[in-house]
């Protein structure tokens, strides 16, 4: 693809972008850069390829696919460490949050386990970067090792920049979509996992009174989890009735939210970590922990479930009277007052609260209630 003018580019002939943007026969289609979309079947979920302020200010930026810019020199990266470059100091090992470097001890070469990897690039931000040379660095280490003495850099640096990432193409970007929390999902204009899951339910009205806000998170550091396990969940909750949150990028990622089944290209791709919202009635809550519960001995990675509720005016939170019932015991996790949403003018302030507030914010909402999260 490439670049004409200030705000469009050129999609080549033969290039599946372009079927939906249009162009004739031999000619190349034009587009603006905001309106790029991926070919079908593989949905909007990253930061569009030229976007003009991420390049400008050095953020990451990710494709959905390495075929979308060919030539270009601008394509994502899975992790690699080179080596020739490598002097096997072995500091790399330690930095991954999944354990996916380790030691060749036959070549004395750190390796990245490709499978194991979420492309979560802490190994290649995390480390300081010089560039010894990686023949004196190793002639330096024989010459210890005769005397018995260790000759190491400091453990937080890579001495010869050995860490090299490569191009990276689809379903592979979703690794770092969800690993990276430096990278921006398009869908949700949110860094990391893509979702403030109902921590800002004061500004966006998601979870009404009377509802219930289920977030699930699958994986951790160290564990990681695959999509395969996150369809397995997903579709365990749309068969009891559970209506996704469309605004989260796993939702996204699904062929069919009610049934929720995820695009089978990324089945067999690891993450860090993803979170998928749902939001039922307070009727239903204690039957959905009850699933959650049976399918958590099913997968190969581990939950940690939250719910959310809007308290009543004298702050009170139905779910500690319906969570106990359930064997869970309650912890008042996070409370959102509603500070960072405006009052409609003439609205009067909640009681208690002085009637100007300045910027006209009124720390109950507009509503003269909270949001509540009890968290298990």
């Amino acid at each position: 693809m490439e670049r004409n003018g200030a705000g469009s580019s050129v999609i080549p002939s033969g290039h599946p972008a372009r079927a939906l943007v249009g162009g004739g026969p031999g000619r190349g289609a034009m587009l603006e850069w905001d309106s790029i979309q991926p070919p079908s079947g593989r949905p909007r979920l990253l930061s569009s390829p030229y976007c003009r302020w991420c390049e400008e200010r050095g953020a990451p930026y990710l494709t959905l696919t390495g075929t979308i810019e060919p030539g270009s020199g601008r394509t994502e990266e899975n992790m690699w460490i080179d080596p020739k470059l490598c002097v096997g100091c072995a500091n790399c090992v330690a930095v991954c949050p999944m354990e996916a470097i380790s030691m060749d001890h036959r070549t004395r070469r750190a390796q990245v386990d490709l499978d194991e990897c979420v492309e979560c690039h802490a190994c290649y931000r995390g480390m300081s970067r010089e560039r010894l040379n990686p023949t004196a660095v190793r002639l330096v280490r024989r010459v210890a090792e005769l005397f018995r003495l260790r000759f190491d850099p400091e453990p937080d640096v890579c001495p010869t920049s050995a860490i090299t990432p490569q191009e990276l193409t689809w379903p592979r970007t979703v690794r770092r979509a969800f690993s990276d929390v430096l990278v921006t999902h398009e869908s949700t204009g949110i860094l990391g996992r893509g979702t403030e899951e109902v921590k800002t339910n004061d500004v966006t009205g998601r979870l009404g009174p009377g509802r219930a806000g289920f977030v699930v998170e699958l994986g951790r550091p160290s564990v990681g989890a695959r999509f395969h396990d996150i369809q397995r969940v997903a579709m365990a909750l749309a068969s009891a009735g559970a209506v996704f949150e469309s605004k989260n990028p796993l939702t996204g990622l699904m062929t069919d939210p009610t049934r929720g089944t995820m695009n089978p290209e990324i089945l067999g791709e690891k993450v860090l970590s993803a979170i998928l919202e749902f939001q039922t009635e307070l009727g239903e809550v204690e039957a959905l922990l009850q699933l959650l519960g049976r399918v958590a001995e099913e997968i190969d990675t581990v939950m940690a479930v939250g719910v959310a509720s809007r308290c009543d005016e004298e702050g009170r939170n139905p779910l500690e009277a319906i969570l106990p019932r359930a064997g869970i015991r309650v912890l008042r996790a996070k409370t959102n007052l509603g500070l960072g949403r405006r009052s409609p003018s003439g609205l009067p302030p909640p009681a208690g609260v002085p009637p100007e507030v300045p910027g006209g914010v009124h720390p109950s909402g507009p509503s003269g209630s909270q949001e509540g999260e009890v968290v298990q």
